[in-house]
């Protein structure tokens, strides 16, 4: 604890398990949102490379319980499905991951952010985006996006949900195919920051204590998902979706 003190303070370290808990409850109600809450709260109170560290191993186990919730053939299933996304990504995560510290962001933010909020809104408002069936050339686009602001920020999730909504996926089947995406995601984060040094032996103590908040919301946030039909799970997650573009574009104009 000497150690992690001597990173923040006490006070600060409440405010930072208060927010680990809320992004666990959201990630366990509509399967997504963690990093991006994370992130966006604890740097408010922390570095940006620290408020990266912190989120990376409560993200890895948030992740890994949400993709294994229906069973290991389920999850392999999704990966199957899936493995255009998931290799386009990996690949663009890993790519940008070596950035973080040299390339500002701001750009990329709002680049994403503003297509993000626009789907969102759409959707909010009855227009509906739809995809007959899954694309690669799409799969691949989105995971080249995702991998690629994933690596520099921590946050891939608005794209991956934009793309599974798009295919009007079942709410079971898309908490699934995003524990596995996401979870696949935060392994390679994981790796990728062991490489560029904002996971350290300093920072890494740190990132282990917040397992604990993120995951006790996250068990809340599930049972509260339990006891939602597949419309109001839409809603829901559009209207997280749209709360999380708009505050990728405040991020990208106060960088």
């Amino acid at each position: 604890m000497s150690m992690l003190f001597s990173l923040i303070s006490p006070l600060d370290f409440v405010l930072v398990c208060l927010v680990a808990a809320v992004a666990g409850v959201i990630k366990g109600r509509v399967g997504f949102a963690m990093p991006m809450i994370m992130i966006s709260g604890l740097g408010m109170i922390l570095s940006p490379e620290l408020a990266l560290a912190g989120l990376i191993l409560p993200t890895v186990l948030a992740n890994g319980v949400q993709a294994l919730r229906q069973g290991w053939r389920a999850a392999l299933e999704s990966i199957r499905r899936f493995r255009v996304f998931l290799l386009v990504g990996f690949v663009f995560l890993i790519s940008s991951a070596q950035l973080v510290r040299v390339l500002p962001a701001s750009t990329l933010l709002l680049m994403l952010g503003i297509p993000v909020t626009g789907f969102a809104l759409i959707q909010l408002l009855g227009l509906r985006l739809k995809l007959a069936a899954p694309s690669a050339r799409v799969e691949g686009g989105v995971g080249a996006v995702a991998g690629f602001i994933g690596g520099l920020s921590g946050v891939w999730g608005p794209p991956t949900v934009m793309y599974l909504t798009a295919l009007d996926t079942p709410k079971a089947e898309q908490i699934r195919v995003q524990g596995v995406i996401y979870g696949l995601g935060s392994i390679a984060l994981l790796a990728a920051h062991l490489g560029s040094g904002v996971l350290n032996r300093e920072t890494l103590p740190f990132s282990l204590v917040l397992i604990v908040p993120a995951m006790l919301g996250v068990q809340i946030g599930a049972r509260l998902s339990d006891r939602i039909d597949q419309a109001t799970f839409r809603r829901a997650t559009l209207a997280v979706l749209l709360v999380a573009g708009l505050n990728l574009v405040r991020r990208a104009l106060v960088v």
